[in-house]
């Protein structure tokens, strides 16, 4: 690194003083932010460090006031990036420093010419100045009049790139002062319409006029330069070279800066300085060529196989609310293949998966190759390199030290890919830690000695059905966009079941799920224990756990579940202690697909009654997963007259069907209206039937339990932390109501807001416990 004079050193100590006292003026007089501070504070680092390189021991008089004009540009970068900023002063201000700044323009260079001090590097300095100032401003301005203006600021910058590719725009020229005019123009213009004083359409006009006469300058200077030159090469590989470093860093950056939450992907949440980029410039700067080359491939390989993880991460957080976990949720992928395969065809599941596994391939090998060229070249520009970590360095501590976030949980000051190696690092323990909880937890079951003729002694004789309504969350009964009609049909429900005799109580239960991952709702329901992974559920299926539906069985009742989601076999059944388990190809449906949905829930309903509940069936406990209001709601099928339900082939498909992609790219108020109508549709077809039954065999009319198994897609709910859904017990018994009055249930089919919320893994306890006596 050059070694700096000590009157040099002097002179970029009192710019960075000067810099850093009109940071702490604009923080106490116009309100300036933390992100502005952090901002500034690193734009005063980068010039000293610009200068620190510079090939001269003193700056002489007329770059002293080019330095003066730099502290000014420093506080127009700190105001232009605290646009949140509503003190009243902050406006005037930036126009003043800025005004200021494009004043002292032209007194640098009278200066220099008066004392005969004019320099390269001096023009230098003043030119680049200049060009940073007018991005700025053009970025500030670029806010009220469009992106277009960028166009004034960016020229200067897209003119020496240009210059890559095609040598012959580096020539040298005479200055013209036309050119001059247009140059200092720009400034003048951008400061007044940072002003607001002008209508918008004059500040347009104005700013338009100025783009086009900063054009004809360049356009001018080119075919100048055109005609200057004997020979016009063109330098393809170094303009190459240029764009795939520009593409390496950049995916080296998103790398290091994307969010694993889809809440947190803003664009602002860019606008960090990751502390890994720090340390990498400092060691490839540092090391031997060997080690360098080394270590560059594997953090590279290792940043790309993080970059995969985080992938994934924004993948679960859209389909089920959470991040993903390498150890325990590597068999949902095989799920996601099914899932991909059944509703967008066979085809398209093979080639989303090869097409997967090749992006991770290229990603993690394309992300060595991106790190190990960036090492080399931060190597061969080792003083550079140095200079910008420094830089970066004042930037990150600013905002460390002051706790900038640009959004809510995305600080500035960035360790994220370092915290997040560590976190699936001890992902793997914990993991193993979490089994062996599991397994304590599961070893504690007061029901397991229970005899079998104390369990649901209160409930003998009676039908039971299990409803779980897919995606029913709190949401579609709260949520203001969404609340008014479901309410509506709910209501609506429960004046029809009322008039038929039946009455119901209402709580909310907490899911252990969000989104998706319906059968872990379904075994915490159903087992009592806190299932919200898959490790647990392959652990809890290969237990002696004591289900609902095995204690229904061994108490007499036959058991049986219909799940016209399942299209393969389902061994599970065991377990759960189940007669019978319908799948898909066991309900003789004979009708179109629903997208995922395999059949409407009108005909799951039909299958039910056909298959176990003719003359002579005895108690039955039913679980019927209701999947019309699975993702990705739309088209849903129309409601045709009972008897006319046939083997399904008289549902027609009204609209294409949708794959599960389609919430992603479909506008979300058209995603949360699908999702809107599927919930009513499910629930108006469970009303519809539970009131046939009470009017068809008043004695056999079952005892229901209805209950949402997950909220839907945070595309419906937004990011939210709330898991809550509703449970219903509806009956025609008053005795069965009865015996849970105790839990503070609201009456009807709506919870209240003061119903207490329980995790669902309590329900089977309470649940056996209000229908049996515990031992």
């Amino acid at each position: 690194m050059r070694r700096v004079s000590p009157t040099l050193t002097a002179e970029l100590l009192g710019g960075a003083l000067a810099s850093a006292g009109l940071l702490g003026v604009l923080t106490h007089g116009v309100g300036l932010g933390p992100f502005g501070l952090v901002v500034g504070a690193t734009a005063a680092a980068a010039l000293v460090a610009l200068l620190a390189g510079a090939p001269v021991d003193a700056l002489g008089p007329a770059g002293r006031v080019t330095l003066v004009r730099a502290v000014l540009v420093v506080g127009v970068t700190a105001l232009v990036a605290d646009p949140v900023s509503q003190h009243p002063m902050s406006g005037p201000a930036l126009v003043v420093l800025a005004a200021v700044a494009l004043v002292l323009d032209g007194v640098d260079g009278a200066v220099a010419r008066r004392w005969n001090v004019a320099s390269s590097f001096g023009a230098r300095f003043d030119m680049e100045l200049d060009a940073f100032l007018l991005l700025v401003l053009s970025w500030h301005v670029s806010w009220a009049l469009g992106n277009w203006v960028l166009l004034i600021g960016l020229a200067r910058y897209l003119f020496v790139a240009a210059g890559v590719v095609l040598p012959w725009l580096t020539g040298e020229l005479t200055p013209k002062r036309s050119g001059k005019v247009v140059a200092a123009a720009q400034g003048v213009v951008l400061v007044i319409a940072a002003s607001t004083l002008l209508p918008a359409l004059a500040a347009t006009v104005l700013v338009g006029a100025a783009l086009a006469a900063l054009l004809w300058s360049f356009g001018r200077d080119v075919v100048r330069l055109w005609r200057s030159a004997d020979t016009h090469p063109v330098r393809v590989r170094p303009g190459l070279a240029g764009v795939l470093t520009l593409l390496a860093g950049v995916l080296v950056l998103v790398a290091l800066l994307l969010p694993g939450d889809i809440a947190r992907l803003v664009p602002p949440s860019a606008l960090r300085i990751p502390f890994e980029v720090l340390v990498a410039l400092v060691v490839a700067a540092l090391l031997p060529g060997w080690a360098r080359r080394i270590l560059a491939w594997v953090a590279g390989a290792v940043l790309g196989v993080m970059l995969v993880l985080t992938l994934f991460d924004l993948g679960f957080s859209v389909a089920i609310a959470r991040s993903f976990d390498p150890a325990r949720d590597a068999v949902l992928l095989g799920n996601a293949y099914d899932f991909v395969a059944e509703t967008s065809g066979p085809v398209v599941g093979v080639v989303v998966a090869v097409l997967v596994a090749l992006l991770g391939i290229a990603l993690v090998v394309g992300t060595g190759g991106a790190v190990a060229r960036l090492a080399r070249i931060a190597a061969a520009h080792r003083s550079g390199a140095l200079r910008l970590a420094g830089v970066l360095a004042v930037g990150w501590f600013v905002a460390w030290t002051l706790s900038v976030q640009v959004v809510p949980g995305v600080p500035v000051a960035s360790r994220d890919t370092s915290i997040r190696a560590v976190d699936r690092a001890v992902e793997i323990d914990a993991g193993v830690r979490d089994q062996q909880a599991f397994e304590r937890e599961a070893s504690v079951d007061a029901f397991r000695d229970v005899p079998d003729d104390r369990l649901l002694t209160a409930l003998r004789g009676r039908d039971v059905v299990v409803a779980v309504v897919e995606s029913y969350g709190m949401s579609a009964l709260d949520d203001p966009g969404l609340a008014g009609p479901v309410r509506a049909v709910v209501d609506d429900g429960e004046r029809r079941l009322g008039a038929v005799g039946y009455s119901a109580r209402t709580g909310m239960l907490t899911s252990p799920v969000a989104g998706g991952g319906s059968w872990l709702a379904h075994a915490t329901l159903l087992s009592g224990l806190w299932i919200d992974g898959e490790q647990r559920h392959t652990d809890l299926v290969s237990s002696d756990r004591l289900t609902l539906t095995r204690a229904f069985h061994q108490a007499g009742w036959r058991t049986v579940t219909v799940q016209p989601g399942t299209t393969g076999p389902w061994p599970e059944a065991a377990f759960f202690g189940l007669d019978r388990a319908y799948t898909h190809d066991d309900l003789g449906y004979r009708g179109p697909r629903f997208s995922w949905s395999p059949m409407p829930d009108q005909y799951l309903f039909s299958a039910f009654d056909r298959l176990e509940r003719g003359p002579g069936a005895p108690p039955t406990m039913a679980e019927l997963v209701l999947t019309s209001s699975h993702g990705p709601w739309a088209p849903l099928p129309r409601t045709v007259p009972p008897d006319q339900v046939g083997d399904g082939s008289v549902f027609g498909p009204e609209e294409p069907q949708h794959s599960f992609q389609s919430i992603l790219t479909t506008p979300t108020p058209q995603v949360r209206d699908d999702y809107r109508r599927s919930i009513e549709y499910s629930l108006k077809t469970l009303y519809d039937w539970t009131e046939r039954q009470a009017v068809q065999d008043p004695a056999r009319a079952p005892v229901l339990v209805v209950f949402g198994d997950h909220q839907a897609s945070p595309v419906v709910t937004g990011p939210t932390p709330d898991r809550r859904i509703p449970i219903s017990i509806v009956s025609r018994d008053p005795a069965v109501l009865d015996a849970v009055s105790g839990w503070g249930w609201a009456d009807g089919l709506t919870p209240d807001p003061t119903t207490p919320v329980w995790r669902m893994d309590a329900f089977r306890d309470r649940f056996l416990d209000a229908y049996g006596p515990r031992p």
